[in-house]
């Protein structure tokens, strides 16, 4: 009998499906063997090359029990962990700690039967230029981390870390900050004018003046300029047709698809990708985590020739379209992220764990893969541009054609625009100046940080979720309205690294270390000189920093009330470890502390009336009631206005 080896028991049950009896598949249940996390130090020998120190997980010796146990019966062991680093790496410690045995190493860009079929047929070994690229990785995060962390713990406050990528995508989200409290907003204005023709009425916008661009800056140019249309005489100058067409977006890559979910679902990277794996185990997507728009000549006709038969043969466009991936490090031979059966709606799904959050992302990929390749949407637009003395207005019309791609979307909207020719007269109906301020930049989403991460090469399809997911649970960043907000630790933390470590975080340096790593992987660098060639001026930079390096406060927050406890100092809003807390000013000397609570500012307790606080839990934000643990009253939603006293 061979042994299969998988990393999780819903792919190891997938695959028992479409395997015979001659085949035993386990799960290694992930990674089986990392760096120690408590106790173990730094476990990195820097001075043997950088040597890993790594030990079986405590978890994780059962499992490894398990398999060496089935290895000696096994005649041949196939790992077949995820196609990437991760993967490549997990498969290196399964088969170093198995010891001698015929290994041979297998991966699926889908779980389907002939994808397995073709994989056990043309079986190969452990790539080591991947393990190293993981290594690498592994190691430099390591030194990072353990080497830094100590000096913020002396300089800004003990149980801070730091991270190599982490630590820049707070900076962005810091900087982000900044630029919009430095932001001045600046007035301007719009002007439309409500017109009647003979068979409708027509809203047109002020376009230009003397020739020249409108650019109205304030309130008195705003008022005379209305003055003026009101005793203008309006004349249609001119009326312009045009076809235009739409084409469809490319597949989904890894960053794109988390976009998607944060945008349409509001969810976060990390429970998309989570879904996204289980889908993918269960056979029902190829794999996830990519940055390529590569589609398998098979699935291009499969899809094409499914859309011809559901939706008709002027929906396929004449020939197949190809996309190609702008990202450097994108592996052409990986596909992107598409349903292994273009045929299978999402309501065909089935498995114990398939909740309606997987059916609601697989919808999404199976749309956007048959969008990919489905006709051109057609338009027919139409530009009316009016005279009014010096004046010009403009009103855009837009009509559909032909859907297209757009069928499996949100339908295209329309307007419609009054059938008019050149040197006819329109009625003044009305003139609607309207008063706007330019807006400060937009905080990052977590759809708006991957793809400026994904823009500046920093990180890789792998590791976005993580990211995200690490600095917020080290309190350096709050998720609020779906906004990402630096927290006064993160700031410091930022303040301190930018001041200190200047080339470390800067975003080209760390983008430039992800692409060594890629050519790590693809064999054009070895792993241990690329980690010392960092490692040495580093170190020495960490030193010099521990002696030198001015402390950073981190910021509080005043609330104007007295210390209840000394009466000298004032009642501030600190950020620790866990969040908000309230403190005394003049601590260490006054040892107040309080539990900070944020109210829902408007709401009461409907079964009490006291006011409704603000909770986290594991599964996120809830409500709950100020007197809890005497009123129980808890909810995942406010209550409704209406509901409210004095409402």
């Amino acid at each position: 009998m061979d042994l299969v080896i998988v990393e999780s028991p819903t792919k190891a049950k997938t695959l028992s499906r479409f395997l015979g009896s001659g085949y035993k598949v386990e799960a290694s249940m992930g990674h089986v063997r990392d760096l120690p996390e408590k106790g173990g130090g730094l476990a990195i020998d820097v001075e043997h090359d950088f040597a890993p120190n790594y030990v079986v997980l405590s978890k994780k010796k059962d499992v490894i029990t398990k398999l060496k146990k089935l290895a000696t019966d096994a005649k041949t062991i196939y790992l077949a962990t995820d196609p990437d680093r991760e993967g490549e790496a997990i498969s290196y410690h399964i088969q170093y700690l198995l010891g001698k045995h015929d290994f041979r190493r297998v991966t699926f860009h889908e779980i389907t039967k002939s994808a397995i079929e073709e994989s056990l047929k043309h079986p190969g070994q452990v790539d080591m230029q991947l393990v190293d690229a993981q290594t690498a990785r592994r190691v430099l995060d390591r030194l990072v981390g353990y080497t830094l962390s100590p000096v913020l713990w002396k300089k800004i406050r003990r149980g801070l870390s730091a991270g190599r990528v982490q630590s820049v995508a707070v900076r962005l989200i810091v900087e982000r900050e900044k630029e919009i409290k430095a932001f001045v907003p600046e007035e301007y204005w719009e002007i439309y004018v409500d017109l009647q023709s003979k068979s409708q009425d027509l809203r047109v916008e002020l376009v230009k003046i003397d020739g020249k661009t409108a650019n109205v800056t304030n309130g008195v140019d705003a008022e005379r300029i209305v003055g003026n249309l009101l005793r203008a005489t309006y004349t249609v100058s001119d009326v312009t047709k045009e076809e235009q067409k739409s084409s469809p977006y490319p597949p989904f890559t890894t960053s794109l698809l988390q976009r998607s979910a944060s945008n349409m679902f509001g969810w976060s990277a990390k429970q998309t990708m989570s879904l996204a794996q289980s889908l993918y185990e269960h056979g029902y997507i190829t794999y996830h985590r990519t940055d390529s728009y590569n589609l398998a000549a098979e699935a291009i006709a499969a899809g094409r020739a499914y859309i011809a038969k559901a939706y008709g043969d002027m929906y396929v466009p004449p020939a197949p379209r190809y996309y190609k991936t702008n990202a450097k490090s994108a592996q052409e031979a990986h596909e992107a992220i598409r349903p292994t059966d273009p045929a299978r709606a999402g309501g065909d799904l089935t498995g114990e764990k398939i909740t309606p959050k997987h059916v609601k992302l697989y919808e999404l990929i199976r749309s956007r893969f048959l969008q990919c390749q489905m006709s051109d949407a057609r338009f027919d637009k139409t530009t009316v541009l009016v005279s009014a003395d010096k004046y010009i207005l403009k009103a855009d019309g837009k009509r559909i054609i032909f859907d297209g791609w757009l069928k499996l979307g949100k339908p295209a909207e329309e307007t419609f625009l009054p059938e008019l020719s050149a040197g006819e007269t329109l009625s003044l109906i009305k003139v609607d100046p309207q008063q706007k301020f330019t807006q400060p930049p937009a905080r990052y989403s977590e759809a708006g940080l991957i793809k400026e991460l994904e823009k500046r090469g920093i990180g890789r399809p792998s590791t976005y979720a993580t990211i995200i997911s690490t600095i917020q649970d080290r309190g350096y960043v709050v998720k609020e309205e779906k906004r990402l907000h630096p927290t006064a630790i993160g700031d410091a933390v930022t303040e301190f690294l930018v001041a200190n470590f200047p080339k470390e975080l800067a975003y080209e340096f760390t983008a430039e270390m992800e692409n060594d790593l890629d050519e790590i992987a693809e064999g054009k660098r070895q792993w241990v000189p690329t980690v010392r060639e960092f490692w040495k001026p580093f170190s020495e930079k960490v030193k010099t920093v521990e002696e030198t390096g001015a402390r950073v406060k981190v910021a509080v927050e005043s609330t104007g009330e007295k210390c209840p406890d000394c009466g000298e100092g004032e009642v501030v809003i600190r950020t620790g470890r866990f969040g908000k807390f309230y403190s005394c000013s003049t601590y260490p000397e006054c040892k107040y502390t309080k539990q900070y609570k944020e109210y829902a500012e408007g709401y009461t307790c409907p079964d009490c009336g006291g006011k409704v606080v603000i909770k986290k839990s594991k599964r996120g934000k809830f409500y709950g009631c100020e007197n809890y643990p005497k009123c129980k009253w808890a909810a995942w939603k406010l209550p409704k206005k209406e509901t409210q006293t004095g409402a």
